[in-house]
Order: C-alpha cells, then sequence, then structure tokens
C-alpha cells in the first residue's frame, strides 16, 4: 500500500530535498508541495494524504494552526492524515501546541535520512512518538504550565483502575510489550486496553495519550 505524502515548508529547496528523498523509496509517493500555510490546508483538502510532514515557522499561516484546521472537525476530506512536525530545534514551544493541535510527533530537520522515511512509514502505520525522549521531555515541561481542565478530569475519571495503569506506562513511554511485563498481562490484552483508554479520553493516538497524562497530572514530570 502505498504511503500518500503532502510536504509543507517554506523553503524550496528544503521542500525538494524532501520530496526526492522520500520518492526514492518504494512505497512512499509525494503527492503534493506546499509553501505555506494556507496552502497546506488547501491541498491537504484536495489530495487527501496519509501524511503530511509539516513545517511549525511559515508565512500565511504557521503549522500548528493549519494542523488545527486539518484536524478540526469540518475537514472535508475522505480521511484524516497524520501529521508529523518539522522543527530546528529539539525544544520548541511551538512543538508542545501543535501535538496538542492533534499532531502525531515531530522531527528534527537535521535527521539522518533513513530517519525521515523511517518517521512517515512509522506515522502512516498509525503509530506516534517519535524521537519518544525528546517528546517525552517536551511534554513535561510544558504541560504543567497549561491549565487543567475539568472536561479532562471528567474523562480520567472513566476510567477504571487497570486502564489508568495502563495509561500511566503510556505516560511514561513504554511500548506494549513493556506495558504487558510490567503488568503480568498479555500483549494483546495491552492492546484491546490501549484502545479503549484512546477511545474514552478522545485521544487520536499514543502522543495525545501521553499529553493527557501529565495535563491531568496522572503522570508527573521527571
Amino acid at each position: 500500500m502505498t504511503i500518500e505524502v503532502l510536504i509543507a515548508d517554506d523553503q524550496a529547496m528544503v521542500r525538494a530535498g524532501f520530496a526526492a528523498l522520500l520518492g526514492a523509496h518504494d512505497g512512499i509517493t509525494v503527492t503534493g508541495q506546499a509553501s505555506d500555510g494556507l496552502e497546506a490546508v488547501a491541498l491537504s483538502a484536495r489530495l487527501d494524504p496519509d501524511v503530511i510532514l509539516m513545517d511549525v515557522r511559515m508565512p500565511q499561516l504557521d503549522g500548528i494552526e493549519a494542523t488545527r484546521r486539518i484536524l478540526g472537525s469540518g475537514y472535508p476530506a475522505a480521511k484524516i492524515p497524520r501529521i508529523l512536525m518539522l522543527t530546528t530545534f529539539d525544544i520548541d514551544d511551538y512543538v508542545y501546541d501543535a501535538l496538542q493541535a492533534g499532531a502525531s510527533g515531530f522531527l528534527l530537520k537535521d535527521a539522518l535520512p533513513d530517519e525521515l522515511v523511517h518517521a512517515v512509514r512509522v506515522i502512516a502505520a498509525g503509530d506516534a512518538l517519535l524521537s519518544p525522549s525528546v517528546t517525552r521531555r517536551m511534554i513535561a515541561q510544558f504541560a504543567t504550565q497549561k491549565p487543567r481542565t475539568s472536561e479532562s478530569a471528567h474523562l480520567l475519571a472513566d476510567l477504571t483502575d487497570r486502564e489508568r495503569e495502563v495509561l500511566v506506562l503510556i505516560g511514561q513511554g513504554r511500548s506494549n510489550g513493556e506495558i504487558a511485563a510490567t503488568l503480568f498481562i498479555a500483549e494483546q490484552t495491552v492492546k484491546t486496553h490501549v484502545g479503549k483508554v484512546l477511545a474514552k479520553i478522545g485521544a487520536r493516538d499514543r502522543v495525545q495519550a501521553v499529553i493527557f497524562a501529565y495535563d491531568t497530572g496522572l503522570v508527573q514530570p521527571a
């Protein structure tokens, strides 16, 4: 199955480089390129990509607001794309906001070519939390600065004790295999619990679950 990718970046050479790199790999095709956030939103709705490489800082409309619009309730395309944020710095206030807006992860622009290809495949497969140690560090740093909402507390109260345990371990960055070993349950059972947790808290993927765990205070920064 071919992964269709849209690249959104205001630097033409960056777009061309990413397009050439991804297009050289089997199973990945670049269907469009956008030079700013407004164009990214328009092309996303028209081209219906599986993955969008979204630069954080762009003219007209930045990558964060573009992400909010694409992942918003009024999005007109047939499927909701996965958004991979591109950033120059590993600690960036804007990236945390983008993750809250629904992005599935982020990647540094100076990542190795193989890391970019792997990231696209991981995002397309529905997994998330790229560069996990950096992502968790960033989420932990900024989550404590965000006000907690009564809605989050209400959603947390809907979880069973076991689902809470699973959410804590997700927030700590544990894989399904690690969660299974910690709780002495089968990995398939973990997958079932993870699916229920995501559904109950309204999270698109594990990145959103990690943010929720920190936002509610269920997981504390180290």
